[in-house]
């Protein structure tokens, strides 16, 4: 990348660790895969404990809350009184995002706290009727939710095993007939950290910004766009980037091939690995698993919806309080599960999506007030700015030594008119399920995807 670009620095804050014993299966019988006649050996599900338990850290009792069945139709939220930011709020948002984007059918994967980082930076210049839609759908005011997000950014733990890193930037024209704010750049700056370019906007900025992308994500996500559109003044950019081992790496004997049937289709093979966990989850319609990676800042975890049960109808079932609830409290049981080796990546434009969620007026050339942003006057007249795309674009790859995952959300502001003990229990992700990245201080999953077709 040929511009130089300012590093984005984190500081470590150690928090309220969620912990769950770990132990060891012991005198149990060989176990057969689910579809195979083959009898595995324990090695399969257990390896030998490397580490001392940790029994001291408290377990946060789960929220009490009532199943929501219905299916999800995605409407404008008008709560009353916005509430201060909570880690539960948040998880709703995230929940009530994956839901509004997610393709029956089709493997999904989105990061709903990049997607939350971005529109907050965007919001910080929204107004009148397009910052109070705004708030609504993100369920937080946006003074809140800027000191929420710049504590949040600030506490992320990373250590040589794991990291969770978060970057912020803004490009904007250096065409004079645009004028931004500077309270509105340093409102980003202060809050979230944000590197600002003015620039030209043209092929060389392109490949900066591609550059910025790709090094932010540890060169998971090459680049975000293809070219620099016409209308553009702005766009905002937050790119996360996710590394870390599990707890126990696993070994070659645990990793074996088995079959994943997909809903509807017929049987693959793909590779399996084999553990047995502490952390089980379960509720009236699916059984899950918790699985830490090294630290236990940070874990995966599944939920595998019953026979019967489609994907797409239990994450509809779902809502942001029972989820918060599951995450804040998995029973310390013995489960044997098996995770499919699996890579996946995602794009989407999430315009449509935000709209039916409540924020129409951000995206409406005419109405859409973000003077708070800045200002664009040509041949004195004042066109409107408003957001052209909010562009959306995940990675990940899990494997025996961990998981990679890497997200970019670019928010695209234009000017102009308008436009067009017991015997464990057993998790076998063997068939489509939803699965999360989790941070295990704040319970809060910072990726959400379902998996329909295993494999790369």
């Amino acid at each position: 990348m040929k511009n130089t670009l300012k590093r984005l620095a984190a500081a470590v804050i150690a928090a309220v660790t969620l912990v769950s014993l770990f132990g060891c299966l012991k005198n149990q019988e060989p176990l057969t895969v689910a579809g195979s006649d083959v009898l595995l050996p324990l090695e399969y599900w257990t390896e030998p404990v490397t580490s001392e338990e940790n029994t001291d850290a408290p377990v946060t009792q789960p929220a009490e809350s009532e199943e929501n069945t219905d299916v999800f139709v995605p409407q404008p939220v008008v709560p009353a009184v916005l509430a201060a930011p909570t880690n539960g709020n948040v998880t709703g948002f995230a929940l009530d995002l994956f839901r509004a984007t997610a393709e029956n059918g089709k493997n999904t994967l989105i990061s709903p706290l990049s997607v939350l980082y971005a529109l907050a930076m965007t919001a910080n210049g929204a107004k009148g009727q397009t910052l109070t839609e705004m708030e609504n759908v993100l369920g937080m005011e946006i003074d809140g939710l800027n000191s929420y997000l710049h504590d949040y950014m600030a506490s992320l733990p990373r250590a040589e095993k794991y990291k969770l890193s978060a970057a912020n930037s803004i490009w904007f024209t250096d065409d004079e007939r645009f004028s931004v704010v500077d309270g509105f750049l340093q409102l980003n700056e202060e809050y979230y950290g944000a590197d600002v370019y003015r620039v030209p906007f043209d092929g060389k900025t392109l490949g900066d910004i591609n550059g910025w992308v790709n090094e932010k994500t540890d060169g998971m996500i090459e680049k975000i766009l293809d070219e620099i559109d016409p209308y553009s003044v702005m766009y905002l950019i937050n790119a996360l980037a996710f590394d870390a081992e599990w707890e126990t790496i696993y070994n070659e004997y645990q990793v074996r091939e088995g079959d994943f049937t997909p809903e509807g289709g017929a049987k693959k093979t793909v590779e399996f690995m084999y553990s047995q966990e502490n952390a089980y989850l379960e509720d009236e319609k699916a059984t899950g698993f918790v699985k830490y990676y090294a630290g236990r800042k940070y874990a995966f975890v599944a939920l595998l919806p019953n026979e019967g049960v489609t994907v797409s109808d239990y994450v509809a079932s779902l809502d942001g309080e029972k989820l918060y609830g599951m995450l804040s409290n998995p029973s310390a049981e013995d489960v044997n599960v098996a995770i499919p080796k699996f890579e996946t990546e995602y794009d989407v434009t999430m315009n449509d999506v935000l709209i039916k969620m409540g924020m129409p007026t951000a995206f409406n050339a005419d109405k859409a007030d973000f003077s708070g942003i800045g200002t664009y006057r040509d041949g004195g007249v004042d066109l409107n700015l408003f957001i052209g795309n909010v562009l959306h674009k995940t990675f990940m790859a899990v494997n025996e030594r961990g998981t990679k995952a890497g997200a970019v959300t670019v928010v695209n502001v234009y000017a102009g008119s308008a436009l067009p003990v017991k015997e464990p229990k057993r998790v076998i992700l063997d068939r489509p399920f939803l699965y999360m990245l989790v941070d295990c201080e704040n319970n809060l999953p910072f990726f959400i995807g379902t998996m329909y077709d295993a494999g790369k």
